[in-house]
Parts: C-alpha cells; structure tokens; sequence
C-alpha cells in the first residue's frame, strides 16, 4: 500500500492516521520532494476522473492564472498543469498492490474498501 501526498496535508494526515490506527502500514510517497509521472497522473485520471484528480477548491488551483486554468479542458491539458503543480492533485491517493483505490479521506469509504 502505497499513500500519495503531502506530509503537512490535513486530508493526509487524517488518512495516515486512520489506516496506521486500523493495522495498515503504507509506504508514504511526498510528491512535493520524489515529485510524479505523467503515468502515474494518467492512471489516477483513468479510474478516478481527471476533474477529480485535479483540486480545484485548493489553492493551489486558485492561485493560478485564469489563463492556465481555462486552459484545462481535458486529461491531457490537466494532466501538464498537474506535472507543473503537483499541489493541485487532490490526495491522499491510495494503491494497493498497484491499482488506484481511494482519492481523499472518507473514514467510511476507506473501511468499505479496505475492510
């Protein structure tokens, strides 16, 4: 298992905590400092949707420029802002064993999923 996002995240957080508290240990991958692929980026669009993916009540995505962010109209243009702007990807992003399961943090989902 595998969390993707940032350590001074509150989402983040609340999600470490509650899989560590329900017997998991993920591995925890800060893309602020080992970054993300494109790859990786398309896969999570292709389970999770990219206006899902890309965090746009964050503000990061505010700060951007009304130009760069019209400019996002599909996966592949989200996807190059995402590259640019890994703050903007919504997270934690978790896989297990390699797929793509879970985006954010409902204490719900998660115990459906991972239970």
């Amino acid at each position: 298992m595998i969390v993707y996002g940032i350590p001074n995240c509150n989402t983040v957080k609340k999600a470490r905590t509650w899989l560590e508290e329900n017997g998991f240990n993920p591995e925890f991958h800060d893309f602020k400092k080992k970054g993300i692929t494109a790859e990786k980026l398309n896969d999570w669009c292709d389970v999770f949707g990219w206006e899902t993916v890309l965090n746009k009540k964050g503000t990061t995505w505010k700060k951007l420029s009304p130009e760069v962010q019209q400019m996002v109209t599909d996966k592949k243009s989200a996807i190059e802002v995402l590259l640019q702007n890994n703050s903007a990807i919504k997270r934690p992003i978790v896989e297990v064993d390699g797929k793509p399961m879970l985006i954010s943090f409902d204490e719900d989902q998660y115990r459906a999923v991972l239970k």
